[in-house]
């Protein structure tokens, strides 16, 4: 496989992994079958997975590693490349975080 094909197959799979995850841990799906597939699931092993992103990026990740890849030692590299890649553009998303932060107390001889 050529280099160029390489890449492009892995760049595919990275996106079709964070697809894939953040479609079934953040978003209700056609119809709500995501969610009705979460409530189904509950709060057990499986329903705790569907909640987690980075949890779901390792195990979609796995047959799309297949499909970059066939040698043993570089499917191990790829399948976590390709969740990396995932975690990355998700992490790329996330907006940056609200800090809420007393407001400083001041004392009557400071204000002028």
């Amino acid at each position: 496989m050529s280099q160029v094909g390489l890449w492009f197959k892995l760049v595919v799979a990275v996106l079709a992994t964070w697809r894939v995850a953040y479609m079934l841990s953040s978003e209700d799906g056609p119809k709500d079958c995501v969610v009705r597939l979460r409530r189904a699931l509950g709060d057990g092993f499986w329903g705790k997975l569907m909640d987690c992103f980075y949890c779901l990026s390792i195990w979609i990740a796995l047959p799309l590693a297949f499909y970059v890849v066939r040698k043993p030692m570089d499917l191990v590299v790829v399948w976590l490349a390709i969740s990396g890649g995932a975690c990355v553009l998700y992490r790329s998303k996330e907006p940056d975080p609200v800090v809420i932060q007393p407001a400083p107390s001041s004392d009557s001889a400071e204000i002028h």
